[in-house]
C-alpha cells in the first residue's frame, strides 16, 4: 500500500516542486518504488524529472479526462529509478473541463486506484490555488507535506493552508492530515529565519521534520538541465539535505522498512 502525499502551499514560490522532485529522487535512491505525479499545468516538475512535456503522449490531463489510462500516461524519469505521470499546458483547462463531471473531485483518486500496491510513495506536485486539481490531490491522499520558508508571511499562509486541510479532512477525505512542515531555502545566517523556525517547533512540535533543506545554489540550477538537485550534484549540501529528508520520511512513514534497511546483512 503507498503512501500517497501531497507537496502543498497555497503560497507560491516556497520549492514545492524543488521538494517533490528532490524527494522522488533520494527515495527512489534509497530503494523506494516512486511514483511523481505533476498536477500544476506549469509542467516544471515533469521538466524537473528529465521528462519533455511536449513530447508526452498521453499527460495527468488525459488520465483526469478519462481519455487514457495511469498505466498509459507513466513515464521513467530518464534522471532517476522513478516513475512520472506527467503535466502539460493541456492541463490549464481541466479547471473547467472537471466541472461538469461525476466525482470531479476524485477523478484521480479512481484512476490510480489499480497502481496503489505497485508503489512505495506517491507524490504529489500541487499548484498553489486551491482549485479543482489541488483537490483532486488532497482527495486523493494520505497526507501533506508542506515545505516552508521561515519568514512571517509564510506563517500566515500556513494558517490557511492549515483551514483548507482541515476542511477537506471534515468534507471530502478522513484520512486526510498534516504528515510534516520542511523548512526550505533556509540560511542560518539570518536570525529571523532561526526565530521563526523556533515558533514552529513551539507550535506544531512533532509536525515539524527534523531535516532542513538549506538555500542551495545548485539546486536552483538543476532543473535547467533536466535532473533532480541529487542526481545533478549529490556532494551538494542541498542534495545531501534532501538525501537525509527521503530517510526521515521512510523513518516516520514505514518503520518496518526503516528497519529492514539498518539491520546488517548476513
Amino acid at each position: 500500500m503507498a503512501q500517497i502525499y501531497c507537496v502543498a502551499n497555497q503560497k507560491g514560490g516556497v520549492g514545492k516542486t524543488t521538494t517533490t522532485v528532490n524527494l522522488a529522487a533520494a527515495l527512489a535512491g534509497i530503494g523506494q518504488r516512486v511514483l511523481l505525479i505533476d498536477l500544476d499545468p506549469q509542467g516544471n516538475a515533469t521538466m524537473g524529472c528529465g521528462v519533455d512535456k511536449r513530447a508526452l503522449e498521453f499527460s495527468v490531463y488525459d488520465v483526469l479526462l478519462g481519455t487514457s489510462t495511469a498505466v498509459q500516461a507513466l513515464v521513467t524519469s530518464p534522471a532517476a529509478s522513478f516513475q512520472v505521470l506527467g503535466a502539460n499546458r493541456d492541463l490549464a483547462g481541466a479547471e473547467i473541463e472537471l466541472v461538469g463531471l461525476e466525482r470531479r473531485e476524485r477523478r484521480l483518486r479512481d484512476a490510480l486506484a489499480d497502481l496503489d500496491d505497485q508503489f512505495d510513495f506517491i507524490l504529489i506536485d500541487c499548484p498553489p490555488s486551491l482549485g479543482l486539481l489541488t483537490l483532486n490531490g488532497l482527495c486523493m491522499a494520505n497526507g501533506v507535506i508542506v515545505p516552508m520558508l521561515c519568514e512571517y508571511y509564510a506563517l500566515e499562509g500556513l494558517t490557511d493552508l492549515v483551514n483548507t486541510i482541515k476542511q477537506v479532512h471534515a468534507n471530502l477525505n478522513r484520512d486526510l492530515q498534516i504528515i510534516g512542515i520542511l523548512r526550505v531555502m533556509f540560511d542560518t545566517r539570518i536570525t529571523l529565519q532561526q526565530q521563526v523556525s523556533d515558533d514552529l517547533k513551539g507550535h506544531f512540535g512533532d509536525k515539524v521534520f527534523d531535516t532542513i533543506i538549506p538555500r542551495n545554489v545548485r539546486l536552483a540550477e538543476a532543473p535547467s538541465h533536466g535532473k533532480p538537485g541529487v542526481v545533478y550534484d549529490p556532494h551538494a549540501k542541498g542534495s545531501k539535505a534532501f538525501i537525509e529528508f527521503a530517510h526521515e520520511m521512510v523513518r516516520r512513514t514505514q518503520p518496518q522498512a526503516a528497519a529492514r534497511q539498518k539491520a546488517p546483512s548476513a
